[in-house]
């Protein structure tokens, strides 16, 4: 086993955990946050690629160019969407609502490339939705309102995106990662600039800027260039276990530092959605390969 992979994968996936509360002391709306953030990480992962050669001996494909494209709006999307969701709920539940992501792939398997959906993982799916029920809060779903005002719609946006950028990169085979993310990010530049309100980085601190630039530098350029040079080197298996580190970090740190106190219901509802995922991931015959990834949160 290559215990240095490991490692590195570990660290990534905990310093991915803390970016829900990087996001909160940042001050910027989650589009402005995002593009800053895509601009981060093609000037790091841009650099990287440049400086080990990688630009030199990668293999251009049209097509798998398009289909890295297509990834990469579904990714910024996700982000989005998921920053979106840290601004009207709890950290800990839009993250594990954004963690229902493959059972999403699985949806997606079943509809689009004839994979079967057997009775338990239909089970196992249903147990989510009803987990993701009980985190939100039942009355959130008495009126329309507080369903719309709940930040539900944000998180579950964000995990179906998530879930269409992994299913999006199975089908890209000869592009390497940093090929890969360097387009997915130039895309979100380009898709979000028109969006980009510039008047939200008027009056930050130098703290909030600490926390942006961390976000984009940390979270997205350091993070990915650890997950990339860890991931290809460890079994599916243990990637798998080993990204629920970043759930994991991220709920803690929303308890110790941002004062979350889930009540009884809301525990369940936890239990229920990462117990359906496990169970999901390593049921032998409905595995989801996570190596294959282009990118995580």
């Amino acid at each position: 086993m290559n215990v240095r992979s490991m490692l590195k994968l570990t660290i990534s996936m905990a310093i991915f955990g803390s970016i829900g509360f990087f996001t909160t002391q940042t001050g910027l709306p989650a589009v402005e946050l995002v593009f800053v953030r895509c601009i981060c990480a093609t000037i790091f992962l841009g650099g990287l690629w440049l400086i080990t050669g990688g630009h030199k001996t990668e293999d251009w494909n049209r097509s798998e160019v398009m289909k890295t494209i297509v990834c990469g709006i579904f990714l910024v999307l996700n982000w989005v969407f998921l920053f979106k969701a840290f601004e009207v709920m709890s950290i800990s539940v839009a993250i594990s609502i954004y963690n229902l992501a493959p059972i999403f792939v699985l949806i997606l398997g079943s509809m689009f490339l004839a994979e079967k959906m057997g009775l338990r993982s239909i089970c196992a799916t249903a147990i989510c939705f009803f987990g993701s029920i009980l985190i939100i809060g039942i009355e959130s779903f008495t009126s329309v309102s507080q369903f719309m005002n709940s930040g539900f719609i944000w998180a579950l946006l964000s995990a179906i995106c998530y879930a269409l950028t992994m299913f999006t990169s199975k089908t890209i085979h000869g592009m390497s990662s940093y090929a890969l993310t360097y387009i997915q990010t130039i895309t979100g530049i380009i898709l979000l600039l028109p969006f980009c309100d510039f008047a939200a980085f008027e009056g930050l601190t130098n703290t909030n800027w600490l926390y942006i630039l961390g976000t984009g530098l940390i979270h997205t350029g350091f993070v990915y260039y650890l997950f990339f040079d860890s991931v290809r080197d460890l079994p599916t298996v243990i990637v798998s276990v080993l990204v629920f580190v970043d759930p994991v970090v991220a709920i803690l740190l929303d308890a110790l530092l941002l004062s979350f106190r889930p009540d009884l219901l809301q525990v369940l509802g936890i239990v229920l959605i990462f117990g359906s995922i496990l169970y999901t991931v390593f049921y032998p015959k409905q595995t989801i390969n996570k190596v294959k990834t282009s990118s995580s949160q």
